[in-house]
């Protein structure tokens, strides 16, 4: 099993995080992973995606221009990534700030309303695992309880009391996702 992963949004949306977070993941269950960011100059609000592979098999190199699933976060990265997406792939994303939605028809597309779902729970900062949930229910590449130990593993200890609020948010990701068109 191989799995080619971007995740693409806004700086400050947590992408790089996300793929960190399953990087760790993947390496908690003995898998070969890849983590390679990609950003702007900026902080916040400028452009960051990161390519994750998580696979059974050594990983011959980290650089890809076509991918088994794309997380979209903003309208930049869904122009620039939708058609990066495999056919028989998926497109995952968070309708917030998109004004074009996907239109492919030979991938599978999976909305998950993050930004709303965070704000609702009352911390906009546990957007990203929210659609990390949202990921893993539609592809159980990892174990929930390997994503536990990859979150202790990527974030300093003095937030680790956080981590049952982003279990939390992982659990409402997973229970939200929603498909949106089906190739079958």
């Amino acid at each position: 099993m191989t799995e080619e992963i971007i995740i693409a949004g806004f700086g400050g949306q947590g992408v790089l995080s996300m793929g960190k977070i399953l990087a760790y993941s993947g390496i908690m269950q003995d898998q070969e992973v890849s983590w390679m960011p990609s950003y702007g100059p900026e902080m916040r609000g400028g452009t960051a995606n990161v390519i994750v592979i998580v696979s059974d098999e050594r990983i011959s190199s980290p650089v890809l221009t076509i991918f088994d699933t794309a997380i979209i976060l903003n309208q930049q990265s869904m122009d620039k990534f939708e058609k990066s997406v495999r056919p028989g792939g998926v497109l995952l994303y968070d309708p917030n700030g998109i004004t074009r939605h996907p239109e492919r028809k030979d991938i599978t597309i999976y909305q998950i309303e993050g930004a709303q779902l965070a704000a609702d729970m009352g911390n906009t900062k546990i957007f990203n695992m929210i659609v990390l949930g949202a990921f893993l229910k539609v592809k159980p590449i990892v174990l929930l309880e390997n994503v536990i130990r990859g979150l202790k593993k990527s974030l300093p200890e003095r937030y680790h009391k956080l981590i049952p609020m982003n279990e939390d948010a992982l659990t409402m990701g997973m229970k939200n996702v929603v498909c949106s068109n089906s190739l079958n």
